[in-house]
C-alpha cells in the first residue's frame, strides 16, 4: 500500500497554488496492511459519517467523509469539500473479504480552478490496475494487498480492529497515479488529544519521508473503531492540518469518554 497526492504541473498564481496545496492535503490519511491469517471472529467496518476543519496558509475547509455499505456487501466511502471556487469530491468502492480490503475503483474530482481528474480501476483476476493520471491511462503491476489512496485508509481501521497488539510499524501500498510505492508508517506512541468532542486516546503514527523537509502524521481513536482523528502535513515549511470536528459510528454520536 502507499500514498501519493500531486497537482498537475502548470502555471497558476499564488491563490490557485494555496488551494491547490489545501485541497490536496484535505485528503491526506494514512493506511495500514492486510493481516496475513484471519481468525473465526472477524471483526467488520461499521458505517460512519465524519466532518473535519483543514486549515492551511490562513484558509480553513470543511470535509464530510461518509463510509456505508449496501445489501450486496459492496463499501463506497466518500470525501469532499469546497473553498471559494474550487473543490474536490472522491469515492472509493471495496469489498471486505475477512481482514482484507478488496478494492473496485477509486475516482477523484476537482472542481473549478482546480479542475482535474484520478480513476484506479482494479479487475479481479487481473494482474495490472488501470490508473488515470493527467489525462493519460497507465496499467499498473498488481501485487496482493494493493489499495488505492481511500480504501487504504479503512485497511488501517480493519487491520488495528483485528489487532491485539496495535501499535507497530506497519508497512503499506497503494497505486496512485503512474506509480506503486510502499512507504512505512512508524508508531510513535499512545496521545491523548484535545478536540471539540473531548479529550480523546489516540494511537500516533508518523509516516516515512525520503525528503527531509516532509512530514506527515495521523492520530487514530481506538476507542472509535480507530477513526482518523487528526492529521498534520508539512511540505517546504508549510503545515496542512486536518482536525476531527464531529462524527457518528454505526448511527451514534461519538463522544469522549
Amino acid at each position: 500500500m502507499a500514498i501519493q497526492s500531486r497537482q498537475r504541473v502548470s502555471p497558476m498564481s499564488p491563490m490557485r497554488l494555496s488551494l491547490s496545496c489545501l485541497l490536496l492535503a484535505a485528503g491526506l490519511v494514512v493506511g495500514g496492511p492486510a493481516q496475513a491469517g484471519e481468525t473465526a471472529k472477524t471483526a467488520s467496518l461499521k458505517p460512519y459519517t465524519a466532518e473535519y476543519t483543514t486549515t492551511a496558509r490562513g484558509m480553513s475547509l470543511t470535509l464530510n467523509r461518509e463510509l456505508k455499505s449496501d445489501a450486496k456487501g459492496n463499501y463506497t466511502l466518500t470525501n469532499g469539500g469546497k473553498i471559494l471556487v474550487a473543490g474536490f469530491h472522491e469515492v472509493s468502492v471495496f469489498r471486505l473479504e475477512g481482514e482484507r480490503i478488496a478494492p473496485k475503483s477509486y475516482v477523484y474530482q476537482g472542481t473549478g480552478l482546480i479542475n482535474r481528474r484520478r480513476e484506479v480501476h482494479f479487475t479481479p483476476g487481473s494482474e495490472t490496475i488501470r490508473s488515470l493520471y493527467k489525462d493519460k491511462w497507465y496499467e499498473l503491476p498488481y501485487t496482493a494487498g494493493t489499495l488505492d489512496r481511500m480504501s487504504q485508509q479503512e485497511q488501517l481501521r480493519l487491520s488495528l480492529l483485528n489487532d491485539s497488539s496495535p501499535n507497530e510499524d506497519i508497512t503499506i501500498r497503494v497505486a496512485d497515479g503512474k506509480r506503486i510505492k510502499d512507504y512505512q508508517l512508524v508508531f510513535v506512541g499512545e496521545e491523548t488529544l484535545s478536540t471539540p468532542l473531548g479529550e480523546v486516546n489516540t494511537l500516533h503514527f508518523e509516516r516515512v519521508h525520503d525528503d527531509p523537509d516532509r512530514k506527515s502524521d495521523t492520530w487514530v481513536a481506538p476507542g472509535w473503531d480507530y477513526m482518523m482523528v487528526k492529521t498534520v502535513h508539512i511540505e517546504d515549511g508549510k503545515p496542512v492540518e486536518v482536525n476531527l470536528k464531529k462524527a457518528a459510528l454505526d448511527g451514534q454520536s461519538v463522544t469522549a469518554s
